[in-house]
């Protein structure tokens, strides 16, 4: 190589170009070296979840508000276009996972450390890719965790909604109709407990009793929606152009749980069975993958156009059956609130709150008050949101474009920058165009959701 080099020209760019390639090659020796530490085998957790206890969280996580909303996602589609795009949308999110899991991987042998976060993962990420990413070094960090914790604050929002249009409807048929507000303030003391609790291992029974309920509610869900079914004469195969941005963001809300997906991975005993072909990541997306596509495109034949933000508030609302089902789900998404708040509250205590206490005996005590403040926080956006389902897509395609395929495309970028991206530079175009695929889709979802928002809550007031 170096022979070619000065063969061609004796210029300084050359010159420049030769030292840069001698840079690149120590790198890759350097990296060769390191080849025989496994971060896996030096990770060390305090409260490690078995195989099984991993998977009841990925499906907990995976299945939440999302999957209730996919109906009225295929409302924004039409019957064939919500079922490839949901396949399409599925395969690219797993892909993503699994470049950014191993791209974490990769920088954690390189760097001999057990662990690097997803933010410390894109920080060095971009350390080692191309220098046009120098200049975003010292924002990396802080800009990965705000979204990463937006994301997740904003999917307990959401969840606070949700339950409390559940209690609704139950009480209105029983007692006094009140504001779905008042409901709110009910569930506060419900989340500020189970929102104490710091320990997945101890969440993971809860998971695999929320896990039950959910079967339980879905054979239900499904037995309304085959109940009287109409022709499919009846539904729209495509949308219009204009919603499919909605489609798209709620999509992407109901499939990603990248920040919970993550921690879930970091406090594995075998984190090695999470990435396999036949592991808990690609297991657990194809269940989810099916019963969201069945979900959504059952719900929207029943339903049509009036599939409303969570399939649930369209089941009788008299019968016995269908209020028991919205009390398991209210209960379901009441533990996943402890789940996606999980990741906010790491981020905001771990940190960057955590090592401004000096005072260690006291951490415990502040970390719970930083929790209470987010379950508050989240009480009051809760109030101020409109609708559900267009919430639900503003979170999705803003926060989870980004987070779920711009930034692991790029770290994939920059991890491979000194080993090279392939014959023809595959890997990089396929990353371009993932980063493509995410940015317009971003930009599209968040525009019209922002717009319909403010339609919606117009109307509202």
């Amino acid at each position: 190589m170096k022979i070619i080099f000065l063969s061609i020209s004796c210029s300084l760019p050359a010159v420049k170009q030769l030292t840069t390639e001698n840079d690149k090659s120590k790198k890759m020796t350097e990296s060769v070296v390191t080849d025989d530490y496994d971060p896996y085998e030096h990770r060390q957790v305090k409260h490690p979840t078995n195989n099984w206890q991993t998977f009841a969280h990925f499906l907990k996580a995976s299945i939440g508000t999302g999957v209730l909303a996919m109906p009225a996602a295929f409302a924004n589609a039409g019957y064939i276009n919500g079922f490839l795009l949901t396949v399409i949308i599925g395969i690219v999110a797993v892909h993503s996972l699994h470049i950014l899991i191993d791209c974490m991987y990769e920088l954690c042998k390189r760097k001999r450390v057990p662990y690097l976060s997803f933010s410390e993962a894109m920080t060095v990420g971009f350390q080692e890719g191309p220098p046009i990413f120098k200049c975003i070094l010292p924002i990396a960090k802080p800009f990965v965790d705000g979204f990463l914790a937006f994301y997740h604050f904003g999917t307990c929002c959401v969840y606070v909604v949700f339950i409390a249009e559940s209690i609704k409807q139950i009480i209105d048929e029983y007692s006094v109709v009140l504001d779905v507000r008042l409901h709110m303030c009910f569930i506060l003391l419900p989340l500020f407990l189970i929102f104490s609790i710091r320990n997945l291992q101890i969440l993971a029974t809860f998971s695999s009793v929320a896990n039950l309920l959910l079967f339980v509610g879905f054979g239900v869900i499904l037995y309304y929606v085959f109940d009287d079914l109409p022709a499919i004469q009846e539904r729209k195969p495509f949308e219009t152009l204009n919603k499919l941005p909605i489609f798209f963001g709620t999509v992407l809300f109901a499939l990603e749980a990248i920040g919970v997906i993550l921690a879930i991975e970091e406090n594995m005993e075998k984190p090695k069975a999470f990435v396999k072909p036949c592991g808990t990541l690609n297991l657990g997306m194809l269940i989810v993958l099916g019963l969201y596509i069945a979900i959504g495109f059952f719900g929207y034949l029943k339903y049509g156009d009036k599939a409303l933000g969570s399939i649930t508030l369209n089941l009788p609302q008299k019968a016995i059956l269908a209020q028991g089902i919205k009390i398991f789900f209210a209960i379901t998404i009441w533990i996943s609130y402890a789940l996606q708040g999980y990741v906010t509250a790491n981020i905001v205590w771990n940190k960057y709150l955590a090592k401004r206490v000096k005072d260690t005996g006291k951490h415990v005590l502040f970390e719970l008050l930083v929790r209470c403040a987010i379950v508050l926080l989240t009480f009051a956006f809760a109030i101020a949101l409109p609708d559900l389902s267009l919430f639900l897509s503003l979170v999705g395609a803003f926060c989870l474009s980004i987070l779920g395929l711009i930034f692991p495309a790029l770290l994939q970028i920059c991890v491979q920058y000194r080993t090279g991206y392939g014959k023809w530079k595959f890997r990089l175009a396929k990353n371009l165009l993932l980063i493509i695929f995410g940015a317009v889709g971003g930009m599209m979802g968040t525009y019209v959701s922002i717009m319909e928002i403010v339609r919606a809550y117009t109307k509202y007031t």
